[in-house]
């Protein structure tokens, strides 16, 4: 396959070629890598849309709220952009093997989501503010979120390099999430924030049986 195409581009265009040349009387079939990525090829929207429904019902479980989990799940797009402009740059395609990295590629940069929502709702159940908790959530969260990127990018590094044989498939696999981790967890420590901000409301509480419902004050300073 030449360079800078993907094998759904010279699939397309061989189709057109035999298409173009061969009569109706013959017929073609795909063999190989072709024809795993033909068969999967439609099964993976479907693998994507699963993963992210099933993340965010666990997510909306653990937080008893549907506004947390939506902002952890902002973290995607952002690590699948990472993810596709490593592919661009190192002149991957769009294969079985990296659609399979997408798919980890969720799993794997939620949790950077999660440390910094989780540690802000315990803040505000202790009761500071949703500024104040967001501060210092993300202050204090900082360098575990950093520790465990760099860990899993430097992981898989040696499956982006990779040569011999096989050597295409953990290529693939490892540029996914090297570049979705990087690219993600970076946006991830700007985005996060503005988001809970904007999508998370107030917490909450009632003072007195049948009293009505009045903001979490902030602890007094001394």
């Amino acid at each position: 396959m030449a360079p800078g195409y993907s094998l759904s581009e010279a699939l397309t265009v061989m189709e057109q070629a035999a298409g173009d040349v061969l009569t109706p009387d013959y017929q073609t079939a795909l063999d190989g890598q072709s024809r795993e990525f033909r068969e999967s090829g439609q099964q993976l929207y479907l693998i994507f849309v699963l993963a992210l429904a099933f993340i965010y019902l666990v997510l909306a479980a653990q937080f008893e709220s549907f506004r947390g989990p939506l902002v952890i799940m902002l973290t995607v797009p952002l690590a699948v952009t990472g993810a596709l402009l490593a592919m661009k740059l190192t002149g991957g395609t769009l294969n079985v093997y990296s659609q399979i990295g997408l798919v980890m590629l969720i799993g794997l940069i939620t949790k950077n989501g999660i440390l910094i929502v989780e540690f802000t709702n315990q803040l505000r159940d202790q009761g500071r503010n949703k500024i104040e908790a967001l501060v210092e959530a993300c202050v204090l969260r900082l360098r575990p979120i950093l520790m465990t990127t760099a860990a899993t990018v430097l992981g898989a590094v040696p499956l982006a390099i990779a040569t011999g044989a096989g050597a295409e498939s953990r290529s693939a696999i490892g540029w996914v999430v090297v570049g979705g981790m990087s690219v993600g967890t970076l946006f991830t420590l700007f985005v996060i924030p503005v988001a809970y901000t904007w999508i998370v409301g107030e917490r909450k509480v009632v003072t007195a049986a049948g009293a009505a419902p009045v903001p979490a004050a902030a602890p007094a300073r001394t």
